[in-house]
């Protein structure tokens, strides 16, 4: 049924169907970001837009008192829900009596807020009323059977189906047992159910996971399905059975069985897959029927996911636009250069070709580590390494990078061998002082320290760079995320996230700190062993 429908759509229509005020009420902004369409009307407002628009939480006939708000947001943040009912007033000017309630979600930085009207409620308790009047009707006229007996299991009233369905005349089932109404091979065994029953009343269905069936006047059999209710009166306990003639249902369902085992004999596999996913989707409909802080957190996942992927498209549109419009305009200059002592000035140009080639194929390799990440086909192989010369050599390799008047100044504090991974730890290092050539300016210094203590190397890679905000370091470490400041900046936003996950292959951790147009410093911490590792 609802096979091809994503996660956003799912939760759009779940969040739509709630006939309640439904809201994601934004604490930082103070105001809302959603309202589902019921509740634009509950509250009467001409459309979402303005609603939207109002800075009020819970839309309270008497607004909060600052010492309120600052109690309720101290309320929320500790029991993390909070739920009150209170006057609510209407777009129009008129109020009606209503439940709030608040849930916290996504770090503490949203709330879900449900607002019941309570005047339904007290219309609901009216038409109650009004349908025991109506009880009479509805009894005689239900078009299933309805019989109620006393305790000695005498029938003291039936309606009109339950006399045709018995095949009694008006008023002949009154007095008679109910015993009689039962197969005569199990009318004793129903006697001893009928007692306990007394003891102890239960609404329930009867026949669990067996057929039942009921006998007429004449002696004949019929399958039904039977619910038991009781009330008392004046003391005395009265059995209520619901009775359903299913003799129609019986065959429709032996029908059933016989095409449903055709089919089966036909395509087994496919209905198993079918029924397997089918299942499947129920389930997940329940978890998210049943919990809202799974559906919040199916929110926050898609959420996400769009941002990658606007990241992601924002990333390479620029990213494969600028190398590959510089191979075009070299191809094209080359073509202007034929003559055999043009040679230097076509060298240029396919100079050009060469670094743009290099920086798609470098763009594409982080891709692919990415990649082989996820798919966990990258793993951590140690062997012995001198820490000094792997930093030297990274350094050395990297000096054409460096900008006029850039250092690199080395202080590290290793013994001669330890056992790490050298391919991983180079690859991090590249990263990192990379990043600390690319976001440093001309003579700045760039410092790489490192020392060993405990069985771990602690590295930290230092420069004086464009730094990074507050903001943008809780998620520097995300795939495709890159600074607002460094957006002119050549970049795929892959390298501190592939950097992450190399430290955690090899079981440790890494940290940022940063202050704009101060630098920043990036330390990672590694377990390692002066001995081959098993």
């Amino acid at each position: 049924m609802f096979k091809g429908i994503d996660a956003t759509t799912l939760m759009n229509i779940l969040f739509e169907q709630e006939n309640d005020f439904l809201g994601v009420y934004d604490f930082h902004q103070n105001h809302y970001t959603r309202i589902n369409q019921a509740g634009v009307q509950m509250l009467g407002y001409p459309s979402e837009a303005v609603l939207l628009g109002q800075s009020q939480l819970s839309f309270r006939n008497h607004p909060l008192t600052p010492d309120d708000w600052t109690d309720l947001v101290r309320r929320l943040k500790q029991e993390r829900h909070v739920e009150e009912e209170t006057e609510i007033g209407r777009y129009t000017g008129d109020t009606f009596w209503g439940r709030i309630t608040l849930k916290l979600f996504s770090d503490d930085q949203m709330v879900l807020v449900r607002i019941t009207n309570l005047d339904r409620l007290h219309r609901t308790e009216r038409e109650l009323d009004h349908s025991v009047r109506r009880y009479e009707a509805v009894f005689t006229n239900a078009t299933i059977g309805i019989i109620v007996a006393n305790e000695q299991g005498k029938i003291v009233s039936a309606n009109h189906m339950a006399e045709q369905l018995f095949s009694y005349a008006h008023n002949e089932l009154m007095g008679v047992s109910i015993e009689q109404l039962v197969p005569r091979s199990i009318s004793q065994y129903h006697e001893k159910l009928r007692h306990s029953f007394n003891a102890n009343p239960q609404s329930r269905p009867m026949g669990h996971n067996r057929d039942l069936y009921a006998q007429r006047q004449n002696g004949t059999l019929f399958p039904v399905e039977i619910s038991l209710g009781y009330f008392r009166l004046d003391n005395t306990l009265y059995a209520v059975a619901y009775i359903v003639d299913i003799t129609f249902k019986k065959e429709a369902e032996r029908q059933l069985l016989e095409q449903k085992a055709n089919v089966e004999r036909l395509n087994t596999e496919l209905e198993q897959k079918v029924a397997d996913r089918t299942q499947a989707l129920m389930d997940t409909l329940e978890q998210l029927e049943e919990s809202k802080d799974e559906l919040a957190q199916a929110l926050k996942t898609e959420r996400e996911l769009g941002e990658l992927k606007s990241r992601f498209v924002s990333m390479a549109s620029h990213e494969f636009r600028t190398p590959l419009t510089a191979v075009l305009n070299s191809t094209s200059l080359i073509e202007k250069y034929p003559n055999t002592d043009q040679q230097d000035k076509r060298q240029k140009h396919l100079q050009r070709i060469r670094a743009s080639v290099k920086h798609l194929n470098d763009i594409l390799e982080e891709f692919l580590s990415v990649g082989r990440l996820e798919e966990g086909k990258i793993t951590a192989h140690p062997a012995q390494v001198n820490l000094h010369h792997l930093v030297d050599e990274v350094v050395h390799d990297m000096s054409s990078l460096l900008k006029a008047g850039q250092t690199v100044d080395i202080a590290i504090n290793s013994p001669s061998s330890i056992w790490l991974d050298p391919s991983l730890l180079r690859k991090i290092m590249v990263n990192l002082l990379s990043n600390a050539i690319k976001y440093s300016g001309e003579g700045s210094q760039i410092r790489i320290e490192g020392h060993c203590a405990n069985q771990q190397i602690t590295v930290a890679v230092i420069d004086q760079g464009i730094g990074i905000s507050s903001d943008d370091q809780q998620h520097l470490f995300e795939q495709f995320f890159r600074a607002k400041n460094a957006t002119n900046v050549s970049g795929t936003g892959l390298g501190l996230h592939i950097v992450a996950r190399y430290v955690e292959l090899m079981q440790g951790t890494i940290h940022l700190q940063s202050e704009l147009n101060k630098g920043t410093t990036i330390t990672f911490c590694l377990p390692y062993e002066n001995h081959p590792l098993d």
